[in-house]
């Protein structure tokens, strides 16, 4: 599964583990129509294993552990269980660390689904998988949503009281009515214990690590990094209407013509490859992604060339897209300057989001930026940088894939 895809549950009970090199906590919340638990009870993981129609199961160290919930158990007015994940270790980020989540069904354990976050950075703790009700259905929908500041963040988030530390050790506190949420004889507290500050990834400042957080386009014109994202709202609410990615590109060094191509390749949920616009197919998706046409030099001012995606006409089908540059005559990028992309709103011309290529390498192709589709429906754009050994489109399919 990608970020925002969603699978119908074929299972009435289902498990979701989550698996990674280091030991990680698991827990469950459950959530109601307005994305808030009931109360702490909602709230399921080591110390209170046990909620209506959902279970923590511990893997023991020696296996990942999990959330299972039994969907024709789940009271009425719970629409949805969150499956959050944090490593074990207190202060450890995600850095360096793939959890995979499994979808399982819980009575003969057959594999439906498995999802691997991608670009995880700083985060101490990840909402990455969800079981929700629609339409009198059960679905599971990959996450992916991290949070800077750790388990304490994501239940703040969702209305679970979080105690304060004491200010000094305690001889034998008394066990308060909330459920504890430091696991037993594991010293220093795990990242739920600590104050939760920052608020949570909502809050957090522009430009933060992949993953830390959300940039939006509420202050303008957003200058990105490589690997960093923003989320395309505007005011609170996603931006919908066409938008245009323009890519340009210069001859180095005053140097003779450079013909580059550039080309959007549209996914599915599964990363698979839907199709591809270049300057021999200029339309694909009934029309909603349209290529402007090839430019031959690179010489101008200006985008050389514009691929136009109608975000409100993609089919739901369409979940990822990654825009790519190719020399299909062999020249190098250490032969081009100024080679960039920039998010344009097709409605008005203003320049949304810019990525500029600093650093080059020794290739002919170049994985500039991607567009996913979140669960929310919002989009966010994440710019890459990434050089592949490849002089046409069809040849990006698979890193463009890996890169989602």
């Amino acid at each position: 599964m990608t970020p925002g895809s969603n699978i119908p549950l074929s299972a009435a009970r289902v498990t979701v583990d989550v698996a990674a090199p280091v030991r990680l906590d698991v827990s469950g919340l459950l959530l109601t129509a307005d994305g808030k638990v009931r109360s702490d009870d909602d709230f399921i993981f080591y110390n209170q294993p046990q909620g209506p129609g959902v279970t923590y199961r511990s893997g023991g160290g020696t296996s990942p552990d999990a959330i299972i919930v039994d969907t024709a158990a789940v009271p009425p007015g719970i629409e949805k269980i969150v499956v959050t994940a944090s490593p074990d270790a207190a202060g450890q980020t995600f850095q360096g660390i793939e959890p995979t989540a499994t979808i399982r069904n819980a009575d003969d354990n057959s594999v439906l689904a498995t999802f691997t976050p991608p670009q995880l950075g700083t985060e101490t703790a990840l909402v990455i998988v969800e079981v929700y009700l629609r339409n009198g259905a059960w679905k599971a929908r990959a996450v992916g949503q991290g949070y800077a500041n750790g388990l304490a963040g994501i239940a703040t988030d969702f209305g679970v009281t979080v105690e304060e530390p004491a200010p000094a050790p305690a001889a034998a506190p008394v066990a308060p009515p909330q459920p504890t949420m430091q696991p037993p004889a594991t010293p220093p507290a795990p990242p739920i214990s600590t104050p939760a500050a920052p608020p949570a990834p909502p809050a957090q400042p522009a430009a933060p690590a992949p993953g830390a957080g959300k940039i939006n386009l509420d202050k303008g014109r957003v200058s990105l990094q490589k690997n960093q994202t923003v989320s395309l709202m505007k005011g609170g609410r996603p931006l919908l209407s066409q938008v245009k990615m323009g890519l340009g590109w210069e001859p180095a060094y005053r140097g003779k013509d450079i013909d580059l191509d550039a080309s959007v390749i549209a996914y599915g949920p599964q990363r698979n490859h839907i199709d591809s616009c270049y300057f021999g197919k200029l339309q694909i998706v009934q029309g909603a992604i349209r290529h402007s046409g090839d430019n031959l030099t690179g010489e101008g001012g200006g985008d050389d060339e514009v691929i136009t995606v109608d975000l409100g006409r993609l089919p739901q089908e369409v979940t990822g897209l990654v825009f790519t540059v190719n020399s299909f005559s062999g020249q190098k990028f250490t032969e081009v300057a100024k080679a960039y992309c920039r998010l344009l709103d097709a409605a008005t011309g203003e320049e949304l989001v810019r990525f500029d290529l600093t650093s080059a390498e020794p290739q002919t192709g170049v994985m500039m930026a991607k567009m996913i589709r979140q669960f929310s429906g919002e989009w966010e754009m994440t710019a890459i940088g990434d050089f592949v050994k490849s002089r046409t489109v069809r040849g990006m399919v698979k890193p463009a894939a890996q890169a989602l």
